[in-house]
């Protein structure tokens, strides 16, 4: 039995499809978990609830930690070192191993590329956070108290992933006929990772005895993307006219007077103002594998399909 803490978001759902080979089972966890595949068991679980949380993991040989929280600073404070030490102890009492999908916040501002040796030196509170439960996870499987590895993400797109910072800003404003935007400097590289090629890297390491006790980058495409690149190929692949708006810092923060979620993004703001590269060599040499192209994921994004689903 192989569990997705979390389930049923685009992540977990990418997850899902990878695993349907390699698990013998697959258990859906999360307040409201759906199947994926006729055989999965579903568990309905509150993960800031310790025994809930346990009493889902029992019986699995692997746990995948994708859940979400919503994307308030004060939240994450509040609940992620208590969805941390929940999995974290649901996953000792029963002997399962964990894998952890993180997000590069905690790295902060990196000049230069980031890869798994870079040090945590987080610029916001979201990063903060990531760093305290990032540490607290492999402390204890440095400790040799649990079976572990960390799997981390450049900022995601793909199909259905409509938290994405590309879904509000590009895919639904080219679908509705509206002009693109994009946050920052458009010329900045921005680097991104497709939920697929997300998914197989989690199911893959999740299932190699190796690969455990380690930090991995998921499998991202080595191309270095630019915000005006990306609108340039979403526009192209729609046949629609190349624009790009790029409302300025001093509005978003006026926005974000009115909008909780662009008052939330605006500390994260110096991903989209600087580079942000992304290195995924060490997963690429260690399995021999290649990442999705950005017109072949974008493609795939527009029109809300996976390719191979």
């Amino acid at each position: 039995m192989q569990t997705i803490l979390g389930a049923n978001g685009v992540i977990g759902r990418a997850l899902s499809r990878a695993l349907y080979s390699d698990a013998d089972r697959i258990r859906q966890v999360s307040r409201a978990p759906k199947r994926m595949h006729p055989t999965d068991d579903l568990v309905s679980a509150d993960l800031l609830d310790a025994k809930a949380t346990a009493d889902a993991v029992a019986g699995s040989s692997v746990a995948y930690l994708v859940a979400g929280l919503k994307y308030d600073a004060r939240v994450w404070q509040e609940q992620w070192p208590t969805v941390m030490r929940n999995a974290i102890e649901a996953c000792k009492r029963h002997g399962s191993a964990l894998v952890f999908f993180d997000n590069v916040y905690a790295y902060g501002r990196v000049d230069g590329v980031m890869t798994e040796d870079t040090p945590y030196n987080p610029s916001s509170r979201k990063g903060d956070v990531r760093a305290n439960v990032a540490t607290m996870f492999m402390d204890e499987v440095k400790r040799g108290e649990l079976r572990g590895m960390i799997v981390r993400s450049a900022d995601f797109y793909g199909p259905g992933a409509v938290l994405s910072v590309t879904h509000a800003t590009v895919t639904e404003r080219l679908r509705a006929g509206k002009t693109p935007q994009w946050l920052g400097n458009p010329r900045a590289v921005h680097m991104f990772t497709y939920t697929q090629d997300a998914g197989r890297t989690l199911a893959l390491l999740g299932n190699t005895a190796t690969a455990y006790g380690q930090v991995w980058h998921a499998l991202t495409n080595h191309e270095p993307m630019t915000g005006e690149y990306f609108v340039r190929l979403a526009c192209e692949l729609l046949h629609q006219p190349y624009g790009l708006q790029v409302p300025p810092r001093w509005m978003l923060a006026l926005l974000g007077v009115f909008a909780p979620i662009v008052r939330e993004n605006m500390e994260m703001l110096y991903q989209f103002e600087h580079d942000y590269r992304f290195d995924s060599g060490k997963f690429e040499r260690a399995f021999g594998l290649t990442a999705t192209g950005y017109r072949e994921g974008i493609a795939a994004t527009l029109r809300g399909t996976v390719p191979d689903a």
